[in-house]
């Protein structure tokens, strides 16, 4: 941990890019980890959430310095947005010159900072790498894959994460399984706002506090194939409106408000006493609302991963996800935008002790908190070996070839790589199963994808 420490004074800059809520909130973790261990960096916020709200608040919110440049590029469509998020970060790119660009999830901020990197040689490392929802009619869906495309290092959450970068053909010895930040997140933040009285939940600015015993159902909900498609929405309005022995918690989304009252929605939400409808409210705050609640209800991604590190179970308003290990562990149901249901699933579930409890106590896919110091420790390692610098090749490219073959002997994944030379497990198969190649992994028995390469003589 020392030679890490000096290395990271003396050598290595790293540049964090941020843009919106979640970013902010899965990189504080990281940011403490780089703080606490004397590293250099910059923070960049491309201001893509840019009201007091959802981005300044933030900052304070989770004890963090401000960042050290702020573009402002606000809202707007997505190309003109991405494109001055492009021209903003690779000033300050060039400007400060650091040795690797840290990306989070899958926002426009994602991509802008994932191209600028790829366009002048400096690595990029991204966290939260290989989610996959195979709807490439999600925004979210087209960012993860293309900042996919410009990264060296990828930070994955699961071995689930990592078996599709695989298949995309990407080198296994870039893929490290870390666990999410979103646990580290979680137990950092939750931390400070217990120690904050004045951030205790509350329904609105006249009521009682809520307290654990609460009949508590949060609901987020933002996401443009829910709330931009009138039926779907109705259909999701129209099922809160028959949860009434619920008290439902809806901090509204500037985008969900407007097109909530250009349908016709509004009136029929504010008739119904059993649900509350509430401005944005501040991280932390939410963080104590869902702890404190029975269930939630959302069509946010973070949020699934949330629920579960929170051990609170969760329906998602999607036809898809790119959670999908969420709902394998048992936490999470997808129920898509069907009135009845959703309606049928929150009562299945909350009439259940049983069902309860099973998606309550689910095992947590995304690790145990320590994802912030793995990711780091794996940077450090890599910048004292000198294996950040992107090198120009200078050899010439060999034949490489793909066969898959049957181990019939007991050997490792780090064995067979040893005594077979040029020869470089890809993708191995346990039965229908595709699993991620860990060094230690025990390959008798099953089928390998293997590369091998052959220089030219």
């Amino acid at each position: 941990m020392l030679l890490y420490q000096v290395v990271g004074v003396f050598r290595m800059k790293i540049a964090f890019i941020i843009g919106t809520r979640p970013e902010i909130i899965k990189m504080s973790p990281l940011i403490d980890e780089v703080e606490q261990r004397g590293i250099d960096y910059i923070l960049v916020h491309t201001g893509q959430h840019y009201d007091y709200e959802m981005s300044q608040q933030f900052f304070m919110e989770l004890e963090l310095k401000k960042p050290h440049y702020n573009i402002g590029v606000g809202s707007g469509a997505h190309g003109k947005q991405t494109a001055m998020m492009i021209e903003g970060i690779e000033e300050v790119i060039l400007s400060e010159n650091p040795d690797i660009i840290l990306v989070e999830g899958d926002t426009n901020a994602v991509l802008a900072g994932a191209l600028v990197a790829a366009k002048l040689h400096i690595p990029v490392g991204h966290v939260e790498a290989g989610l996959r929802s195979y709807d490439k009619t999600m925004p979210e869906e087209i960012n993860r894959m293309m900042a996919d495309v410009c990264t060296q290092l990828y930070f994955v959450p699961t071995e689930t994460a990592a078996v599709n970068l695989l298949f995309e053909g990407i080198n296994p010895k870039n893929i490290f399984v870390t666990g999410n930040t979103v646990v580290d997140a979680c137990q950092r933040n939750l931390k400070i706002a217990r120690k904050n009285p004045e951030l205790q939940p509350k329904i609105d600015s006249t009521s009682d506090k809520i307290d654990s015993t609460s009949n508590i159902l949060t609901l987020t909900l933002h996401r443009a194939e829910n709330v931009d498609h009138p039926q779907r929405l109705q259909n999701i309005i129209n099922s809160l409106l028959e949860l009434e022995d619920l008290t439902i918690i809806f901090p509204v989304h500037p985008r969900t408000l407007k097109n909530l009252q250009e349908f016709g929605l509004k009136e029929k939400l504010k008739k119904a006493s059993h649900i509350k409808m509430i401005k944005p409210i501040g991280y932390l705050e939410f963080l104590l609302l869902i702890s404190k609640s029975q269930l939630i209800m959302t069509d946010s991604g973070g949020i699934q991963e949330e629920a579960i590190t929170l051990n609170v179970p969760c329906i998602t308003l999607r036809y898809n996800t790119e959670r999908p290990e969420t709902v394998k562990a048992g936490g999470n149901i997808l129920v898509g935008t069907d009135q009845q249901k959703i309606v049928s699933s929150v009562q299945k579930i909350l009439e259940d002790n049983d069902i309860y409890r099973t998606m309550q106590n689910a095992p947590n896919p995304y690790g145990d908190g320590t994802a912030s110091l793995k990711i780091v420790d794996i940077i450090q390692d890599l910048d004292s070996r000198g294996q950040l610098e992107i090198k120009i090749p200078d050899n010439i490219m060999g034949n490489i070839t793909n066969k898959l073959v049957k181990i019939d002997e007991n050997i490792t994944v780090s064995k067979f790589e040893e005594k077979y030379s040029g020869k470089n497990v890809k993708i191995v198969f346990d039965g229908e199963n595709a699993e991620f190649p860990r060094y230690d992994l025990d390959l008798r028995g099953k089928m390998v994808l293997i590369s091998i390469q052959k220089d030219i003589t």
